[in-house]
């Protein structure tokens, strides 16, 4: 549970310093993934990230615990440019192109034709996206 309001937070571990950048690599794990039962389950999901903090002047060293921060809209962000605004263009362009007369099989594989473009624009659009997210890190 976050200390602050609307701050999402998580224990990492720093791994890289440069001069103005420190990678921390994070545990990522579901609910479930502390579940007493999960030996025996396949929803158990832990995984580790990389994130790039930008801090220039600091005094972290490499393999210290730290606790690395985001705003909360941020990740509402992410989630829906990498979720919800792709099932939006899905089912839109579904319905657009079994209005205009091609058949059910035709108009699904469209559909699905139609997110190339869209991940292909949040790929080439990275740097400037990146940009708008942004991580801290807090000593614990």
């Amino acid at each position: 549970m976050s200390s602050k309001p609307n701050v999402i937070e998580h224990l990492g571990r720093v791994e890289a310093i440069t001069a103005t950048d420190i990678r921390v690599t994070i545990i990522s794990q579901s609910a479930c993934a502390s579940c007493h039962a999960k030996g025996a389950c396949t929803a158990a999901d832990v995984a580790e990230k990389q994130v790039v903090v930008s801090k220039p002047y600091h005094n972290y060293t490499v393999g210290e615990t730290v606790k690395v921060t985001m705003q909360q809209s941020l990740g509402f962000k992410a989630l829906f440019l990498g979720y919800i605004l792709p099932l939006i263009v899905l089912v839109v362009s579904l319905f657009v192109f079994n209005a205009l007369g091609f058949s059910e099989p035709v108009s699904g594989l469209l559909s699905l034709a139609v997110l190339v473009p869209y991940y292909l624009m949040l790929y080439l659009f990275r740097k400037s996206i990146e940009k708008q997210f942004h991580f801290d890190i807090e000593k614990i």
